[in-house]
């Protein structure tokens, strides 16, 4: 559950500085966000996955439903008199991404009654991204429930999550995060290509490496949300915080090899990357 936008992708040399002009290369466009991702993510590990979002009554929210289904993803939004959220992403010579968004997020309500929101109770998992309150108190109705900072004025009020993710490195996610931490059974705190760390409300914790990525880095887009991807899978699959980090670990290493959120992704034939090394007897 979360939000979607219609991100236009850029290459440039470097971001440029106040006053400068910069000649982009390579473009190409994709509906993306927080809750975009994390589900074709979800889809390309082999889960039969749901998007419940809210789309702006234009021709951009009718394309990004139409090319999320491409993507293997149903796709279950409500219809704002509003325009869909855009965004320009521009992706520097080092893979390093910068990201404008423009115009309101649009997400899901609890009274969005044509979602059939009851349906979340038969889910395995749900990764939360955008909604309000009354949408993260159905989305509990799930077995696992994972969320994101992303999810604003949704947390804080009395909810509990199963897992909390958000990016030490991000002052927003770091901020968003006070308001739930004190809900979360497990917090989840990435570090880029520092790996991360967890640790559990009973005082459990670990850490985990970064996974080098297939290829060289093209792209830090999506890099965050397919690792939440990975985690959500596996708690809803059952698998121990070890496991789950790992296996976001490898989501998010080889979508760093690709081009935008969708160019590399983590599908069942990769769920060995990177190989165990040959035994050396």
């Amino acid at each position: 559950m979360g939000h979607v936008e219609w991100v236009q992708f850029a290459r440039v040399q470097r971001v440029p500085r106040a006053g400068e002009i910069a000649h982009a290369g390579p473009q190409f466009e994709e509906p993306a966000g927080g809750g975009a991702v994390v589900a074709v993510a979800l889809a390309r590990l082999g889960a039969e996955t749901t998007l419940f979002t809210a789309l702006g009554d234009d021709e951009l929210g009718a394309r990004s439903s139409a090319r999320l289904r491409e993507l293997g993803v149903s796709v279950r939004a409500v219809t704002r008199a509003a325009p869909t959220r855009r965004a320009v992403t521009l992706t520097d010579a080092t893979g390093e991404r910068t990201i404008t968004t423009i115009g309101p997020r649009l997400q899901v309500a609890g009274d969005d009654l044509e979602l059939g929101l009851e349906e979340l109770e038969r889910m395995d998992g749900v990764y939360f991204t955008a909604g309000d309150g009354a949408a993260l108190r159905a989305a509990r109705r799930a077995r696992v429930l994972v969320a994101s900072p992303r999810a604003r004025e949704a947390l804080g009020e009395g909810v509990s999550l199963d897992a909390l993710i958000l990016s030490s490195g991000d002052a927003t996610e770091s901020g968003g995060a006070e308001r739930a931490r004190g809900e979360a059974e497990l917090l989840v705190l990435t570090e880029a290509e520092h790996g991360g760390s967890w640790r559990t409300r009973a005082g459990d914790e670990g850490s985990w490496a970064a996974i080098l990525p297939p290829g060289p880095i093209a792209d830090t887009y999506g890099c965050g949300d397919a690792f939440a991807a990975g985690v959500t899978y596996a708690l809803a699959a059952r698998m121990d915080v070890g496991r789950a980090v790992e296996l976001g670990a490898r989501c998010a290493a080889v979508t760093l090899a690709g081009e935008g959120p969708y160019g590399r992704e983590l599908t069942p034939a990769l769920l060995d990357y990177p190989p165990e090394p040959p035994d050396d007897d």
